[in-house]
């Protein structure tokens, strides 16, 4: 008796015709008219600026790397005030934890690692800027990639805030400018 509903209910659902959703939903197929849009073209122009994803301009932007598989030796974009800005963002939120916030290899989780502690990046002066790219990119040691989380440019600048702390790191006072070489000799005291 406990069988007669079921065997109803898969009488009725045999009946039925069930669809796929996906496969009725409207679409435009490729050179036919389209009522959606209002010149009735169903292929669109894509937007102003738009640039495929495989056509970069320079490999060695995207990779960091000469032809030869060597680094590069200096940073292949401009470098603007605005560049640093985005480097130290970036810095400040992936890899200061790590490294430190002065490049220094002193981060929190530095302090944690019993292992090996990361190197600190004001020692590695020397290295080529496509070093410090490709070990964002593809990571290095217990560093990993970072690639999927910053873009291009991003990393590039994050390179470009590496070498400003470099720099800032070896500098003495009295190459310091007039009023931040006042302002350091003040908070020295």
């Amino acid at each position: 008796m406990k069988a007669l509903p079921i065997l109803a209910l898969a009488f009725l659902a045999a009946g039925c015709e069930w669809v796929n959703p996906m496969l009725q939903q409207p679409k435009v197929k490729p050179y036919r008219k389209s009522v959606f849009f209002p010149d009735q073209i169903a292929m669109r122009a894509p937007p102003p600026g738009t640039q495929q994803a495989s056509s970069v301009v320079d490999p060695a932007v995207a990779t960091g790397r000469n032809g030869d598989g060597t680094p590069l030796a200096r940073i292949p974009v401009a470098l603007s005030p605005e560049m640093l800005q985005l480097g130290k963002k970036r810095y400040d939120v992936f890899c200061a934890v790590c490294h430190g916030v002065l490049g220094d290899g002193q981060g929190p989780v530095a302090r944690n690692m019993s292992i090996r502690q990361p190197p600190s990046l004001l020692a590695n002066w020397q290295r080529p800027d496509g070093f410090f790219f490709t070990a964002i990119t593809e990571g290095y040691g217990y560093m990993p990639s970072y690639g999927p989380w910053l873009g291009t440019e991003e990393r590039w600048a994050v390179v470009a805030y590496v070498r400003a702390l470099q720099l800032s790191q070896r500098s003495r006072i009295d190459q310091a400018p007039p009023d931040v070489r006042g302002r350091l000799e003040k908070e020295d005291r």
